[in-house]
């Protein structure tokens, strides 16, 4: 005998759910308490401080588990503001001089802010049309400012380490990398490569694969000519090279590998050729970058990040992929509930593109500042960063300081040598007593066996007034550290 449903047992749950709908004046009260707090943080912001040593006030979040009511936003700020926005790194500062800083843009949160509501979906274009199209104008966009094909493909990702994944899976399929070939297929590299491409060829089950960690110039750049003495050696000791990857901004100096140069010698030897450009590439926006960057063109693909040289918050990359049909063969399936959208297949759709199906709007957080703003503001903000690499690195030599190699772009290295204490140590705690003082940023790198000092200028709101900031402590805390006994 079949069971009736409870219609009364359905009214009441529905009656609880609709919790989840709260009306305008709910939806108001607690929007309005949101907006003034994030008001309130970027007006303060240049006065903030963009490094706290303080750990602990983030343990509010373990201290507070999630209960089966709910709570007062009132009583939520306070663990927002102290628990989250207080402690360690604020990337949202103009301070933020070290890693590769990024953005943040007020624009890109309402485009999220609109696409969170919408809700649209942008991973098949029979769903999403407006958003496929979106999305692929903006990758088409920076195929072109790259000189690639305009039927080049691209799918927009959460950063420049699924861009980088996706760009070498589709080299390995379409180089035809089966696992009876792997330990004997080669792929050609820099020690300065971001950590990301490792992870990804380890992801790719490319681990095994032979790796040619190649030599590099007084720039920490790739070699092209031993790059090439290299491919013809494996070749002739019965090896199948197949991959080349160049960096267009290394993390650690910021340096730009010979991308033309490389890019010949790729196809000389058939090779395919990736170029990671997560943090280099948008400076293609200027006149310098698309001179220092020439050679972009002649890769197969790169990974580029509008979540830095764009200044969008965290969670946007892309990757661009000359060969469409490489890139359809790795990442493309079919499934029979979705006969329906392979009947509607006038524009690529990014699930056919990538390994996502579900996938956040995350155009619109490009889209929308690009639109309102135009090229002109994002074009000079890049220049300015560049600039101030550079009256950076003249700065900090007449302060005595060693630096490293001239800034291809906005990264510089730099260190000071003690005369009476380890330079090492002495940097170290350099870096930790700007980091105590909490109004900029530095982190640290090792070159060769050298402790560095780097500065990574590429925050939107990090101007010549906070480059002088900095100058002033390097000044002011070498003279004290160099005087002490011991550090």
């Amino acid at each position: 005998m079949e069971k009736t449903t409870d219609l009364n047992k359905i009214l009441e749950l529905e009656k609880t759910s609709r919790l989840l709908e709260p009306d305008a004046k709910q939806r108001k009260a607690v929007r309005d308490e949101v907006i003034d707090y994030t008001e309130k943080f970027i007006n303060d912001i240049e006065t903030s401080p963009a490094f706290s040593t303080d750990r602990k006030a983030s343990e509010v979040f373990l201290n507070s588990p999630i209960a089966e009511e709910g709570t007062d936003m009132a009583k939520l700020l306070p663990m927002l503001k102290n628990g989250m926005d207080g402690p360690a790194l604020n990337p949202a500062s103009g301070g933020h001089l070290g890693y590769i800083p990024g953005g943040g843009i007020y624009y890109s949160a309402l485009g999220d802010y609109w696409a969170d509501i919408t809700n649209r979906y942008a991973g098949i274009f029979f769903a999403g049309p407006g958003a496929v199209r979106m999305e692929n104008m903006l990758i088409s966009w920076t195929a072109e400012l790259a000189g690639y094909p305009k039927d080049s493909v691209g799918n927009l990702t959460s950063g420049g380490s699924i861009a980088n994944l996706e760009a070498i899976v589709t080299a390995r399929d379409y180089k035809q990398i089966t696992s009876e070939k792997v330990k004997r297929a080669v792929i050609y590299l820099s020690s300065e490569v971001h950590h990301c491409i490792f992870k990804a060829l380890r992801i790719a089950g490319l681990g095994e694969c032979v790796t040619r960690h190649l030599p590099l110039d007084e720039g920490y750049r790739i070699k092209p000519a031993e790059l090439e003495k290299q491919i013809a050696e494996d070749k002739a000791n019965g090896l199948i090279p197949f991959l080349v990857v160049a960096s267009a901004g290394t993390t650690d100096t910021g340096s730009v590998d010979p991308l033309e140069e490389i890019g010949k010698i790729s196809k000389k030897h058939n090779l395919w050729y990736h170029v990671d450009g997560a943090y280099g590439g948008y400076f293609l926006l200027t006149d310098y970058g698309k001179k220092i960057l020439e050679g972009i063109e002649l890769s197969d693909s790169f990974a580029i990040d509008p979540h830095k040289g764009l200044f969008l918050p965290y969670g946007l990359g892309m990757v661009v992929v000359k060969n469409k049909e490489a890139m359809f063969t790795s990442h493309y399936y079919k499934a029979n509930y979705m006969q329906d959208a392979l009947a509607a297949d006038e524009e690529v759709s990014p699930a056919d593109l990538s390994p996502e199906l579900t996938k956040h709007f995350r155009g619109l957080r490009l889209w929308l500042p690009l639109k309102l703003l135009g090229l002109k503001p994002f074009r000079a903000c890049l220049e300015e960063k560049l600039l101030l690499a550079r009256y950076f690195y003249d700065e900090i030599k007449k302060l005595g300081f060693e630096t490293g190699p001239y800034p291809d772009l906005s990264v510089v290295t730099y260190r000071y040598v003690s005369k009476k204490h380890d330079a090492n140590a002495f940097n170290k705690r350099l870096m930790e007593e700007i980091q105590k003082d909490g109004r900029v940023f530095i982190s640290s790198t090792m070159l060769e066996d050298r402790f560095m000092l780097r500065l990574a200028v590429l925050s939107f709101r990090t101007h010549l007034s906070t480059i002088n900031i900095l100058l002033k402590q390097l000044k002011e805390k070498a003279k004290e550290l160099e005087a002490m006994d011991s550090l």
